[in-house]
């Protein structure tokens, strides 16, 4: 009997070579791919702690990258977030932000953008506010904030944010995701301020110190999203102060995004001669 072949299909036989050296090429690939993300996974979910603990040194390896930020906050009944982009230097620990404040409810900008330079143990303001001249800087002293300066500024310090994981107590894998068109792999857990001031660098430790006995509490809960290099791709980190009108705890969500990783960073320090030294008027509300 002569066996029927069914319309459109191809024997074995008659198929040619070069498709089933492509498709066994694809299988092959996707089995091992398939095996190493499976495999990358397990690690995750085996030991969330250590691999966030060590997020700060892949960034490091990386050197430097894009950022945007936000910082959230509720005050007086009214959400406030004040948002920011910029460069940062991961092994200098020096970065450049321009935030952007919120609008006043007439729909007019309440201030001009702020520039930021971030620098171990140092905050570099410029447009800080009133009394302070258009073309002059503000220094302020990190260590000197009951915060470390984590949300004084309106943005985290991305590696201060990084190195807040070094204290990392407790952290769970919540899956595989994607940020920007980026494969990510999700962490929930909570830092502890104090914890990460111990293992911090010494030009962060300071600062995280401070804010462990400033805050309303040193444990922080955060959300981090590490790409297949193990670098930070987002972190979310809710911090508490206590407001010291109402004698309450008031929560800040700071997040924070990194991108463009590798790319040149040149950060200029301002010089001494224009730095402001007087009186700043702060905003009575």
């Amino acid at each position: 009997m002569t066996e029927r072949q069914r319309p459109g299909a191809t024997s074995a036989r008659a198929r040619p070579k070069g498709t089933i050296l492509a498709a066994g090429l694809l299988v092959c690939v996707c089995v091992t791919g398939c095996a190493d993300v499976a495999a990358e996974d397990a690690r995750a979910v085996a030991d969330p702690v250590q691999t966030l603990r060590q997020a700060p040194d892949v960034l490091l390896e990386a050197g430097s990258a894009q950022a945007r930020t936000s910082m959230e906050m509720a005050t007086g009944g009214t959400r406030v977030k004040i948002r920011g982009t910029g460069v940062y230097d991961f092994r200098g620990q020096r970065g450049q932000l321009t935030l952007v404040l919120p609008q006043q409810p007439t729909g007019t900008a309440e201030h001009l953008p702020i520039t930021e330079i971030l620098t171990p143990g140092a905050l570099f303001m410029k447009n800080r506010g009133a009394g302070v001249p258009a073309d002059k800087w503000v220094r302020i002293d990190t260590a000197s904030l009951v915060d470390g300066n984590l949300v004084t500024g309106g943005a985290t310090d991305p590696y201060a944010a990084a190195e807040v994981l070094r204290g990392t107590r407790t952290a769970i894998f919540v899956g595989r995701t994607e940020i920007f068109g980026v494969a990510v792999r999700h962490y929930r857990g909570t830092a502890d301020l104090a914890l990460a001031a111990k293992n911090a660098s010494a030009a962060d430790a300071v600062a995280l110190k401070a804010a462990a006995k400033g805050f309303a509490t040193p444990l922080v809960p955060f959300d981090v999203y590490l790409d297949d290099q193990g670098r930070i791709r987002k972190i979310r980190q809710r911090f508490a102060f206590v407001n010291g009108q109402r004698n309450r705890a008031v929560a800040v969500h700071s997040t924070t995004h990194l991108y463009a990783f590798g790319i040149p960073v040149t950060v200029t320090l301002p010089r001494a001669q224009d730095i402001y030294t007087g009186r700043i008027a702060e905003k009575q509300g």
